[in-house]
């Protein structure tokens, strides 16, 4: 198995890193790119929505190309990283059965990277960022023998081709748990008397104001709301995925503006590092955040992308039918929380967490439940009732909650909702 920068270094090495993409791209979708092909992006979902892969492939012929945006020292490639390895573990893949090209741009770059990959006999590839997702598909046009699977991305399910797949998780609930961890220390800094109920404001430090990082901050407030009623929240972009300078410049300003706990969709250690050093709880994304920020840190919301790579990998091997859209959450172990900082987190913690994800895991609790929410003080099925902007949302909400990640993998919740105020992009 190959060895991959452990996470202590990635928070020092990321300080030389400010990489163009993590799940999205500076120059790539608007807010509600998932929702431009909803009708196709549903059929794909459904149970029958999905691809053949072909004649099985003996696992020894296997070969894997993985094309990534970043590498091990930025925390979105690490992980996708760590979950090729898992299904390396798995499959009983040798090392020269997988072929990894690192720091790929969202340009040319990425087909050139795939042509190159199917050059050296891959039967499978895999692209990271959405910014890839044209060009993968240009390569998947180009080679139907070949399988291609790109994450993030939403043009699959309307492609008509059968070798190519989008695929996501259900980061959305590891947020929401993240978000009860967040909640339930503001609980305790209220109880102690160290902030009143009015001042629970959390500051969040968004990448992009596109749907994958607006569901992302709406789920962990709901979830933080979901313990204390009274937290607020401010959002403020940093217009990258990995700035840690901006991060950690975000970050400060949210803290001046009276935020009492961080958190952040972005890619680098620069927030929590902001945090440890006004003495601020925070919340970060993909890693472990106790290394730079020890005294501070209390989880991270996490994906398990290996459970995917797994499932991917076996159906290659036996021929079985590959999801044109896939992604899961808890039920499939394909989203989880960094293990909680004892010296950060409130009393109880634990108990709460295992309680939510249970919840989460038997379908019981649905984050986006949309009794839990209003916008401009009403329901969303209200507002889709009335027609207007919010029509598009129609065939997301059914059964008193927003499908998310279920219409399509791609996220597709790009509402703000009361309580939350973003900056003006």
């Amino acid at each position: 198995m190959k060895k991959k920068t452990c996470s202590i270094l990635l928070g020092i090495m990321l300080a030389a890193t400010s990489l163009l993409s993590a799940c999205g791209s500076a120059t790539g979708s608007s807010a509600t790119a998932a929702t431009t092909s909803t009708s196709a992006a549903s059929d794909a979902a459904s149970s029958e929505g999905t691809a053949v892969a072909g004649t099985g492939i003996a696992a020894e012929n296997l070969k894997v190309g993985v094309i990534y945006v970043g590498d091990e020292n930025e925390g979105y490639t690490e992980s996708h990283m760590a979950g090729i390895d898992a299904m390396q573990a798995a499959l009983g893949l040798t090392d020269d059965q997988v072929i990894e090209k690192t720091n790929i741009p969202e340009d040319q770059s990425c087909y050139d990277a795939a042509v190159d990959l199917a050059s050296q006999g891959c039967n499978a590839i895999f692209a990271t960022s959405f910014g890839h997702e044209d060009y993968l598909l240009q390569a998947a046009n180009e080679y139907p023998d070949i399988q291609f699977f790109h994450a993030t991305g939403y043009q699959a399910a309307s492609s008509g081709l059968s070798n190519f797949h989008n695929y996501f998780t259900k980061i959305y609930e590891a947020r929401y748990v993240s978000g009860v961890v967040a909640g339930l220390k503001l609980n305790e800094m209220i109880e102690s008397g160290k902030i009143t109920e009015d001042k629970a404001k959390i500051g969040y430090v968004g990448a992009f104001p596109y749907a994958e990082v607006i569901s992302g901050f709406t789920s962990f407030y709901l979830g933080a709301k979901s313990v204390c009623p009274s937290a607020t929240m401010e959002v403020q972009y940093t217009n990258s995925w990995a700035d840690m300078s901006a991060e950690n410049e975000v970050a400060t300003s949210l803290i001046s503006n009276g935020a009492v706990l961080i958190s952040q969709h972005a890619d680098t250690t620069g927030a929590p590092s902001a945090c440890e050093a006004a003495g601020v709880p925070c919340v970060g994304y993909n890693v472990d955040m106790t290394s730079v920020a020890p005294s501070v840190a209390l989880t991270s919301a996490a994906n398990n992308w290996g459970a995917y790579y797994t499932i991917a990998g076996q159906s290659l091997v036996d021929g079985t039918e590959i999801p044109v859209d896939y992604a899961e959450g808890y039920d499939k172990n394909c989203v989880n929380i960094t293990p909680l900082n004892e010296k950060a987190v409130a009393e109880g913690t634990a108990d709460k967490v295992a309680e939510v994800e249970a919840a989460l895991a038997d379908g019981s609790l649905h984050v986006f439940d949309t009794t839990t929410f209003t916008v401009g003080g009403k329901t969303l099925e209200d507002l889709i009732a009335e027609g207007g902007d919010y029509a598009k949302y129609a065939d997301y909400v059914s059964d008193g909650y927003f499908h998310e990640s279920e219409v399509g993998s791609a996220p597709a919740f790009d509402i703000i909702i009361d309580g939350v105020t973003a900056q003006a992009q």
